[in-house]
């Protein structure tokens, strides 16, 4: 069980984060076509997890405009952006910002990806969404890096994740 805050107040995640040099669990999520979306799909390539409670706050979209971004200049590399929102707002999102660069991914379906990847936040007002979390991974499922933000109101460190690409 990973501590982290809200606005200063403590909560708490299912878990911890995987750590470097684990294998990363796999999952199943749901891509704004609907389709699924497994670790699998992505074998071959180093994946950027983009990991958050909801595209509806400021935080959430500044973290995927700022990785959609950033994916432009990436090469083998895929920018998975997951969080609880239903796929049509996640394909509303990317649509109205224009964003090209990145998948968008819902675990509204069920907890396996928050529980697996221990971001399940699981008391407080935002108990059942995703704490606000980055994991990199290379092209064999590796974990690179991982970041648990301390304060969800806190952006990712993005730098950090881009060097652990390198």
């Amino acid at each position: 069980m990973a501590t982290i805050t809200l606005k200063g107040s403590p909560i708490h995640t299912v878990s911890e984060l995987p750590q470097k040099g684990s294998a990363a669990p796999g999952f199943n999520l749901v891509k704004t076509d609907l389709n699924g979306l497994k670790l699998s799909d992505l074998a071959g390539k180093k994946v950027v997890l983009n990991i958050f409670p909801s595209l509806d706050t400021s935080v959430c979209a500044k973290s995927v405009r700022e990785f959609n971004q950033l994916a432009g200049s990436m090469t083998n590399t895929v920018v998975v952006c997951v969080s609880k929102d239903l796929p049509f707002a996640h394909s509303r999102f990317c649509t109205t910002e224009g964003l090209q660069n990145v998948i968008s991914a819902s675990e509204f379906r069920d907890n396996a990806f928050s529980d697996a990847y221990g971001v399940r936040i699981v008391d407080g007002p935002m108990a059942g969404l995703m704490s606000r979390a980055v994991v990199v991974l290379d092209e064999k499922g590796i974990v690179l890096y991982s970041e648990q933000v301390p304060e969800i109101a806190q952006e990712p460190d993005y730098q950090l994740a881009l060097k652990a690409l390198a």
